[in-house]
């Protein structure tokens, strides 16, 4: 498709106040020089999206006027910038979401994650992922091989965020892991360790359907902490002694403490839910006398290389968490059925450009 085939016009959906969402036409944009025009294929909802959507808010990222949500996407690149070299029209493509800076010192470090100028795809001001075409620089475009779908592709975004806490957290083969919290950020974190050929893998939650799901990942024990008392159960699995490592990645308090408490002495702990409140009691003499390790993480970086490769290695049922499919114009209902989170539902997803 060259320029001139483009369309002039698409759909986008638009949150124009916390809650709701209209269709409307807007411009095609056109690439720059080192950028990419992509027809986007599919669009995840993530936790985030659904926060913006029923706060309108995340932290100091205030949405103040009308926003696009949506990062989690991947699509077919459609039209290049005149001075592009890694990428080309036709190639299908996992999108990062994140553009740095690349000048900064977290950049120069390769913590680029940590840019203060990072332009995040539906992080207040910059608008997502939810319509039918979308630009983005050359350097955050991966492309994936044609047997991996584009949800696939779009479920490397919360993959990577797995990889990243893998990463920080130094999981190692052979290992002990607790995940706490079983949503797709949880379940796909479960994907990663099973990755990093990590032995045991231990998780919760509260609802049977996403533990069900975590077993479909790789999860070697579930505890459902409605029925089960999860430390009791951890430390008999581990002989008394607890997990090497725990990530905590419901964002609950009390899932943040009993990922500590499962903790060997020496153990780490990787902070990667974000709780409603920004302050919560937490045991510092417990820390302190084990020589706890704390991760705290923040998105990722570096990973999709390694995300594409894994999630194209078929050792992951990634499919399977898909339970909910919409079309754009559908946004609203999509973003409804993920705030409500069902029980059965585990992933929503968005197909800007039809199923």
């Amino acid at each position: 498709m060259s320029q001139h085939e483009l369309p002039v016009t698409m759909r986008a959906a638009v949150m124009t106040k916390p809650g709701h969402i209209i269709i409307e036409d807007q411009p095609v944009p056109r690439p720059t020089a080192h950028e990419v025009l992509i027809k986007v294929m599919a669009v995840g909802v993530c936790g985030s999206d659904v926060h913006y959507f029923e706060h309108g808010r995340i932290g100091r990222f205030v949405v103040e006027k009308p926003i696009i949500l949506g990062h989690e996407c991947a699509g077919v690149i459609v039209a290049v910038g005149a001075d592009v070299t890694r990428v080309k029209v036709g190639e299908r493509v996992a999108i990062e979401p994140g553009v740095t800076c690349g000048r900064c010192s977290a950049c120069k470090e390769g913590r680029y994650n940590l840019c203060p100028e990072v332009q995040f795809l539906a992080t207040p001001p910059v608008d997502g992922a939810f319509v039918q075409y979308m630009v983005m620089r050359e350097d955050m475009v991966f492309p994936i091989p044609d047997h991996l779908t584009f949800e696939e592709a779009a479920m490397n975004e919360p993959f990577s965020v797995g990889i990243h806490a893998a990463r920080r957290s130094k999981l190692a083969p052979g290992t002990t892991l607790a995940i706490m919290g079983m949503g797709p950020v949880g379940l796909m974190a479960v994907a990663a360790a099973k990755s990093f050929g990590v032995q045991t893998i231990i998780v919760t939650d509260l609802e049977e359907v996403r533990l069900e799901a975590a077993r479909r990942m790789g999860a070697t024990h579930t505890i459902n902490v409605r029925h089960e008392d999860a430390l009791a159960v951890i430390r008999e699995i581990t002989e008394g002694i607890g997990v090497d490592t725990a990530w905590e990645t419901a964002g609950n308090p009390k899932a943040l403490q009993s990922a500590l408490y499962s903790l060997r002495r020496g153990g780490k702990l990787a902070i990667v839910g974000l709780p409603a409140q920004d302050e919560i009691a937490i045991n510092v003499p417990f820390i302190a006398d084990n020589e706890v390790d704390i991760y705290g993480i923040f998105r990722y970086a570096n990973t999709y290389p390694a995300g594409v490769a894994f999630l194209s290695s078929g050792q992951h049922d990634v499919m399977s968490l898909i339970t909910d499919r919409y079309a754009l114009e559908e946004t609203q209902q999509a973003m409804e059925r993920a705030l409500h989170n069902k029980s059965g539902s585990l992933k929503v997803m968005v197909y800007p450009n039809g199923m």
